[in-house]
Order: C-alpha cells, then structure tokens, then sequence
C-alpha cells in the first residue's frame, strides 16, 4: 500500500467540516443526545445482551453440520452407500455451507442478520425434515435388497445442500451480529469469538444427544448407535424454531453511528481524495462554481439532506463497496486466503470422515479395543470450544490492537494502543496452532495408532485443539486489518477456502480408502465388491502425510503475507 503524497495529503482537510464527515448526516448529533438518554443506554444495553444470547444458542444448534461423522458411517452400513458417495454427500454439504458465504455475507452486510436467520429457518428445517425422510426410505429399500441408494442418494445430496446453504446463514449471522456490535468492546476478540466457540461446542452437545438420548436399543437392551431418523427430526424441529426467533432478535444496533465513523477514519487517512464524490465536495467547499450534473445529488449521498433515510443508506452501500474493491486488490489477502485454505481443508476432511478413520484401525477379528466416533467427536468438539476460547483471549490479552475497530491504513491513525512489555502477535498464535493440528495428522500417518484406538484421542486432541484455534483467529485477523462494518463479506470471501479444501482432500481420502479397500479381510473372505471396508494403514496413511506437508506450505504462506514483501508488518498494520 502506497502512502499518500504531500499533495494529497494538503487536500485532507478539504475533505471534511470540523464538526463531522463530508458524508455526515444528522444521525451524529441525534445519536449524541441519544447518549445522554439513560432510557435509551439501557435499551441499547438489552438489544445488544439478547442479540448476543441468541447468537451463542443459534450458533450452538448450527454445530449440528460438525456431527456428520456420528451418522455418516450408518450411511455406509445402513443404507450401503459407498465411501465415494458418503463423501458426496459430505462435500455437498461442505460445498454448500462455504460456497455461498460471499453472497451471505454481502447480504447480512447490507439486509441485516435478521432476514437470514429466517432464511435458515426454513432450509435447515426443511434439509433435516427431507433427510429423516429419506433415510427412513433407505432403510426399506435396503432391507429389500436395494444397493448404493439408488432412489435415496440423489434426493439425499439436495437435502444436505440445503442443511449447508441454511447453517452458512444461521452462523454467519451470529457472529456478524457479534463482531459488530461488540467492536468497540475491549475483549472484541473474545466476544466475537463467543459464537465461533459456541459452534464447536454444539457438536460435543448434540454428539452427545445422539448417542445418549436418542439412539437404538440393541437386542439385548445395550445402548447402539444413533436413531438417525429421530436425530433428524430433533435437529428439524429446534433449527426451524430457533431461525424464527432469530429473525426478530439478531440486529446491529447504532449501525449508523458504525458507519459514519468508519468514513471518518478513511478521511483522516486521506484515502478518499480519489473519490468523484469528495472530490466535487472539496471543490465546493473552496467556493468554485463549477457546473454540476444533475445526477450529482443521485451520486453524493451529502446532496441528499433532505432525506436522511436515504442518505444514510446511500453511504453505507457506497462505503461497503469502497472497502470490498480494497479487500479484494489487497494482495496479503490472497496470500492469507491460499493459506487458510491448504490448513483448514485437511482439519474439515478428517472431521467429515472421522467415522470411516475409526472403522479402519482394526480388523473385523479384532473388534475388542475399538473407540466410539461419538468418544472422539465429543473431544474434538470440547478441545477445539476451549481452543477457540483460549486463541481469542490471547488474542485480546497479549496481542497488539488498533486504536479502532475500522479498517487499518497503515498510516498513524492506525497506532496500537499501549500494551504491556510482553506482545504475541496474532500471526504468531495462527502459525502455533496450524503446528499443533499438523501433530494430529503426522500422528495418524506414521501409523502408532493402527490396533491401538486407545491412542486416538492424541489424533483428534491435537486436529480438534489446531483447528479450532485457526477457526477462531481467522476472523479477528480480518477484523484487525480491515474493520468490522464490511465483515460478513470480507469473511464470506476467505470462507470460501475450507469448501475447496475440504472437497479435495475428501476425494483424496476415498481415492485411497477405495484402493487400500482391495487387499482389506473383507475382500479375501469373499464380501460383495459394493459392500467393501478398508482395514489397516494402507487406507488413510499417504493421506495424512500429505495433508501434514499441506499444512507446512500454508503456515509459511501466512508467515509471507505479514513479513513478507510489502506485508503487514512492512505497511505499519497492527496485528
């Protein structure tokens, strides 16, 4: 990032009055006297508290789409899908959630939380009520004879989509909910990262509604596996309900104040002298009398004071813009983004196939010392919530802040406050936990795990702990450098890393799944080709190895982005 000329920066003051913004409104002394309103404080105070209550809950029941790997290897036992096509399944649901994301997020950005989280109402609902359904079918079809799903698969994939388009919705509503009204707080980490944590953990609360509540009664009366039908249903009733009551409670409050000083902070940095729009109002504030198109009032939301509505909305459209245009031609951007992907896509991967993994460490003879997937989805589920937690309060006790919650320039406006002596940036968290996650998968690819299940919480302790940590980071380093009031798209567009990720190293793991499945027992006993598991090393090692270097490659690509050529630490961003 360039930094201005003299002579841009001789033209700073003509860009604003001395009381507000060249963009002001009056909604800037109205919300001056707003702040003396004890009335209005506390009612302010309660929006916020239950906007915040919602978000945790509604994030929690989100979490529902961590849990695939409690039911996923039913799909393959149950309903004789393959491995292939229970990783299409998984991948559209992974798909689904990320790929719209961008679009979501310039919705909640600009439409608000609330429309969304109806949104989510209906497609959660209606995903989770369509897959109970159909899983029920696949059952009598399988019953009698049926293979691979033939009526139930593709009916089956529309219903996961859907469960993936509605949980991108209910989530990211959440914590853009969070990170905006909260921005100003002091644990902004933190309190943002309260939903992100909340969403972790409803895979541990609902894994273990699943396997402790609602789950099949063995012959013998011995607790089984999940009741997926009854799972389904429960998780259709409470995300429908919960994305009606988030329509009326998720809101930003005093976002026309959040926008009037994030415009602000760009004028003081001097950033909007190339501007059509400050530029004529710098030459009316000179007193010239240049000829002005009619169009001009349509163009400068200032012209328009008549309307305050309208001005309002007309500033906020074109900051959100402005700040997406300087999002996407950053280039550390996209150095953090490629990054992101090639570390988060290998922690998605192992968590939709977690399930399969587990059914791979031991042989149909020697069952006796096998785990549960619903022992290791509670503790990727509780480690990655207390990762998570822990990543954001480090983040807000140790690592350096802007002196705002808007979008760094690099310049002085953007001083950190004063920390004390001992400062971690949050590059430096980001990179340790990438670390942590790679011991997982270098764990798992060496193999010590194979016959010895009891070893496997150090695989899922330290992916869960790696994963959650990145997860929670990612989004306060987009807010640290780039500001909150364009939050829900600039993250939607990072998001969008973990779908490909994910889909990749899914197909990957069944590519090597499907080969070391032909010299696995099941095979040699004469078991049909449809119906083949994979047992040993050979079915996921050169998987894992790959995904630990993967992991390597994108932490030195974070590192480039922040100490690299015309990084952040070069351009003066506080991270």
């Amino acid at each position: 990032m360039t930094t201005p000329s003299n002579s841009d920066q001789s033209l700073a003051p003509l860009l604003r009055t001395p009381s507000s913004s060249t963009l002001g409104s009056p909604s800037s002394q109205t919300s001056l006297s707003d702040a003396s309103d004890p009335k209005l404080r506390q009612k302010r105070r309660a929006l916020r508290a239950i906007a915040f209550f919602v978000s945790i809950i509604a994030a929690l029941c989100a979490g529902s789409i961590t849990v695939f790997s409690l039911y996923g290897h039913l799909f393959q036992s149950r309903l004789h899908y393959t491995q292939f096509q229970i990783n299409g399944i998984a991948s559209a649901m992974s798909l689904s959630m990320y790929i719209p994301v961008p679009v979501i997020g310039y919705m909640c950005d600009r439409v608000g939380p609330g429309p969304l989280s109806f949104l989510a109402s209906v497609l959660l609902g209606g995903g989770y009520g369509l897959a109970a359904g159909l899983y029920q079918k696949g059952l009598e079809e399988a019953s009698n004879g049926g293979k691979n799903g033939r009526t139930t698969f593709p009916p089956m994939v529309f219903a996961f989509v859907a469960i993936g388009v509605g949980t991108s919705c209910m989530y990211l509503g959440a914590i853009t909910t969070c990170a905006k009204n909260f921005g100003k707080s002091k644990y902004r980490g933190l309190m943002m990262v309260a939903p992100i944590a909340s969403f972790g953990l409803g895979g541990m609360v609902l894994s273990q509604i699943g396997s402790r509540i609602l789950y099949e009664t063995q012959p013998d009366g011995a607790r089984g596996d999940v009741n997926v039908f009854h799972f389904f249903l429960f998780l259709c009733i409470v995300l429908a309900i919960l994305g009606l009551i988030g329509t009326f409670t998720l809101r930003i409050i005093d976002e026309d104040d959040l926008i009037d000083e994030a415009v602000e902070e760009l004028e003081r940095s001097g950033l909007l002298e190339g501007s059509e729009i400050f530029r004529r109002r710098a030459n009316r504030d000179y007193g010239t009398i240049d000829a002005v198109d009619d169009d001009a009032g349509v163009m400068d939301p200032a012209r328009d004071d008549d309307d305050e509505v309208d001005n309002a909305l007309l500033k906020k459209t074109w900051l959100l813009n402005a700040e997406t245009r300087r999002f996407l031609t950053d280039h550390t951007m996209w150095w953090f983004a490629v990054g992101f992907w090639l570390i988060i896509g290998p922690g998605e991967a192992f968590i939709n196939n977690l399930g399969t993994v587990i059914g791979t460490l031991y042989s149909p003879n020697t069952r006796t010392n096998e785990t549960s997937p619903a022992t290791h989805v509670s503790i990727m589920a509780t480690v990655s919530t207390v990762a998570r937690l822990l990543a954001a309060s480090l983040s807000d006790l140790l690592s350096p802040s802007p002196h705002s919650q808007h979008v760094q320039t690099g310049f002085p406006t953007s001083l950190p406050q004063l920390r004390q002596k001992l400062s971690v940036s949050r590059i430096v968290l980001f990179v340790a936990a990438a670390a942590i996650m790679s011991i997982g998968t270098l764990v798992l690819a060496s193999g010590v795990v194979q016959e010895h299940g009891e070893r496997f919480w150090i695989v899922s302790g330290s992916i869960g702990a790696g994963y959650g940590a990145v997860f929670s980071l990612t989004p306060i380093i987009i807010t640290m450098i780039w500001g909150v009031e364009n939050f829900g798209t600039n993250f939607g567009i990072v998001a969008l890393s973990p779908a490909l990720g994910s889909t990749m190293w899914g197909l990957i793991y069944s590519a090597v799944y499907q080969v070391g499945a032909r010299d696995s027992p099941s095979l040699a006993e004469g078991a049909d080709d449809d119906d083949v598991f994979c047992f040993g090393k050979q079915c996921y090692s050169s998987t894992f190895w790959a995904m630990t270097v993967c992991i390597w490659i994108g932490s030195v690509m974070v590192l480039w982005a922040w100490k690299g050529r015309d990084g952040w630490s070069k351009r003066g961003i506080v991270i």
